[in-house]
């Protein structure tokens, strides 16, 4: 395929999956009877080092909820990602290769992906505002298929696993700082059959 015809099939990709992608907000449900769900408690960040220390991209993530066949079998595909058991992995800058602490989260993912081996997952791949479309939708397909062969190498079948890049079209945080860009370099995780 040409560059222009990939980048042409990108974009109408990227436009009709849009709707998929937005984050709708929760509904109230009326409660239902029987034992409460469990919930993951969420501990809080330590507080930064003196001296003005970052804190790391992980240490703002909440832990994934805890899994229970109760808790996740029944519920609808949008309220399992609403509430998604599958954290996202982060990137550092301009890479595609998962670090360490990528590499530990996508393993939590196969662990979940392994107990629910009926699920499929689109793997998103994002990038920060910085840089052009076609190089973050680039970087952003790299990414998702970075994640995605690990995923494979982990002993998750690749009939499970699709891919997208969406670049910097859905950023996680609207800032304009290295933190927000951060929290925007990322592979998510969105559940699409169960």
């Amino acid at each position: 395929m040409g560059k222009w015809t990939y980048l042409v099939l990108a974009t109408v990709v990227a436009v009709s999956m849009s709707g998929c992608a937005r984050r709708q907000k929760p509904l109230a449900l009326p409660p239902q009877p029987g034992p409460a769900p469990e919930v993951a408690a969420v501990t809080p960040a330590p507080p930064p080092a003196p001296g003005g220390g970052a804190q790391r991209v992980e240490d703002l993530q909440p832990a994934a909820p805890s899994l229970t066949e109760d808790s996740v079998g029944n519920r609808s595909l949008d309220d399992l990602n609403r509430d998604s058991p599958l954290r996202p992995a982060f990137f550092p800058l301009d890479s595609a290769d998962l670090d360490d602490s990528g590499r530990a989260v996508v393993s939590g993912n196969v662990d979940v992906l392994k107990k629910y081996g009926q699920w499929v997952v689109t793997i998103e791949g994002h990038c920060d505002e910085r840089g052009t479309a076609e190089y973050n939708l680039a970087l952003g397909e790299r990414r998702a298929m970075a994640v995605k062969t690990y995923m494979v190498s982990l002993g998750v079948s690749p009939d499970r696993l699709r891919t997208v890049s969406y670049g910097k079209e859905f950023p996680f945080d609207q800032g304009h700082s290295d933190d927000a860009w951060g929290q925007n370099r990322r592979a998510h995780f969105v559940i699409t059959a169960k």
